[in-house]
């Protein structure tokens, strides 16, 4: 499924992204090229990126983890 129509990047892409490293929606979109023109497809390249996050947690600590990572970015922002 294409998710970003401006740099025609799909959702293999952004998962690949992820998989390579890019653990923040900025690193995705900077890895991929996804949400760096018009922005629309940043709710979606995020729902995936945290989509990927959740289906790779094994443990009530990786979840936990998970949040406090969001939780922490949202606050410097």
């Amino acid at each position: 499924m294409i998710v970003c129509q401006c740099a025609v990047v799909n959702d293999v892409a952004i998962i690949a992204a992820v998989d390579d490293g890019a653990t923040t929606l900025a690193r995705v979109c900077a890895a991929t090229g996804a949400g760096t023109d018009c922005g629309g497809c940043v709710r979606v390249v995020k729902a995936l990126v945290v989509e990927h996050d959740v289906a790779k947690a094994r443990t009530l600590d990786d979840l936990r983890a998970l949040v406090d990572d969001k939780e922490s970015i949202r606050a410097a922002r």
